[in-house]
């Protein structure tokens, strides 16, 4: 068998490889403290995901109505909010940190003041094994 073979049958299937990474990034979001944010590009990282600032964006986006993630609070690198405001989902996003007790001035947060710092060996995920069944939030 050729080295080429062994490196397609090894290879994880597309849909797989994309439901682990979304589920990283669930995981480390849940864990995100009340009264924190977390910039795109740092929970990407902490996911174990490299530089995907807008992949997190795209799948938060993808969010479904009722999840309990804590989805608003998740912020541009420099504290922006990017759901614009008279949206439902930016007045629901700037409500639940108002009441969390961030201070909303200009359309963004205090990052510095608020960002979340985690431990990271704690905190940091792995996706999870192909055996284990996704939690779609």
């Amino acid at each position: 068998m050729h080295s080429a073979d062994i490196h397609v049958q090894l290879r994880e299937p597309a849909a797989e490889h994309a439901a682990r990474r979304r589920q990283a990034v669930y995981q480390t979001l849940a864990q995100v403290p009340p009264g924190r944010v977390v910039s795109y590009g740092y929970l990407a990282e902490l996911a174990g995901l490299g530089r995907a600032a807008r992949w997190v964006g795209r799948v938060l986006a993808q969010l479904p109505a009722d999840t309990r993630l804590p989805w608003h609070r998740v912020v541009a690198a420099d504290g922006r909010l990017s759901l614009a405001p008279g949206t439902p989902a930016g007045d629901e996003q700037r409500a639940r940190l108002r009441a969390e007790g961030l201070v909303i001035h200009g359309n963004r947060v205090d990052i510095r003041r608020h960002v979340w710092h985690p431990n990271d060996a704690a905190v940091r995920v792995r996706p999870l094994p192909a055996t284990t069944k996704s939690h779609v939030p």
